[in-house]
C-alpha cells in the first residue's frame, strides 16, 4: 500500500502565499516523478507542476513565475510554494506520485486525497 498525505491548504487573500506539502509512504520501491494537479468546480483536472527524479521541472503556463515545486528525495516529499496567488488559483490541489512498488512491476499513478486552496478577499 502507498499513501500520499497532503497538507498546507487553506484560505488566503489575493497576492498571498501558501506552501503545500505531500509525503509519500508505504511500499515504495522507487519514485519516477511527483507532482501537483488541481481541479476547480466544473473544470477538468489539470497539471500544475511536476518534478521527475533527476529531470527538470515542468509548470503549467498559468503558474510559471509564481509557483515553485521542489522535492526532498530522502523523505519522499514534494512541496509546492505558491506566491502571488490569484482567485483563479482556487481549487482542490492533489498530490501525484508516479512510482514503482516492486522492482518487477512498472510504475503507476498514486493520488493524495486533495487539499483545498481558496484565494479570496
Amino acid at each position: 500500500q502507498v499513501q500520499l498525505v497532503e497538507s498546507g491548504g487553506g484560505l488566503v487573500q489575493p497576492g498571498g502565499s501558501l506552501r503545500l506539502s505531500c509525503a509519500a509512504s508505504g511500499s515504495i520501491f522507487s519514485i519516477n516523478a511527483m507532482g501537483w494537479y488541481r481541479q476547480a468546480p466544473g473544470k477538468q483536472r489539470e497539471l500544475v507542476a511536476a518534478i521527475p527524479s533527476g529531470g527538470s521541472t515542468n509548470y503549467a503556463d498559468s503558474v510559471k513565475g509564481r509557483f515553485t515545486i521542489s522535492r526532498d528525495y530522502a523523505k519522499n516529499t514534494v512541496y509546492l510554494q505558491m506566491n502571488s496567488l490569484k482567485p483563479e488559483d482556487t481549487a482542490v490541489y492533489l498530490c501525484n506520485a508516479y512510482l514503482k512498488t516492486t522492482a518487477w512491476r512498472g510504475p503507476r499513478d498514486y493520488w493524495g486525497q486533495g487539499t483545498q486552496v481558496t484565494v479570496s478577499s
